[in-house]
């Protein structure tokens, strides 16, 4: 066993938008991800995810409002709840969601990506 350094993780990618695991807790996965600009509205039916702010400010949109994140805070979206994230600026998030969650949801398109292990 070795400890996680997440600073050091985000040293080695600079993709924006595509998910890296650095840990797996029983069937939910640990993923880290930078952001930046808008991302596509979609949904994932049978996941809840969390989002949590390690470096930036993160805007999550839902249907009826938005909700702003700022470094260190968190939040959980529930299975089936539509939402796009978005960063005015670049944004390291640690994410937590159900092994093989697709990035977007429900929607398939040139942004879908399967994370990989870093």
């Amino acid at each position: 066993m070795n400890a996680i350094n997440l600073a050091q993780k985000l040293t080695l990618f600079e993709d924006f938008w595509k998910p890296f695991i650095v840990a797996e807790v029983n069937d939910v996965q640990l993923k880290l991800v930078k952001l930046y600009g808008e991302f596509v509205w979609h949904h994932h039916e049978n996941a809840d995810e969390l989002f949590m702010v390690i470096k930036g400010r993160l805007q999550i949109k839902f249907r009826d409002g938005d909700v702003w994140l700022n470094e260190g805070e968190c939040l959980v979206i529930p299975r089936g709840v539509e939402h796009c994230t978005a960063a005015e600026e670049e944004t390291h998030v640690l994410l937590m969601e159900p092994k093989n969650t697709l990035n977007t949801g429900n929607v398939q398109n040139e942004r879908t990506v399967e994370a990989e292990w870093i």
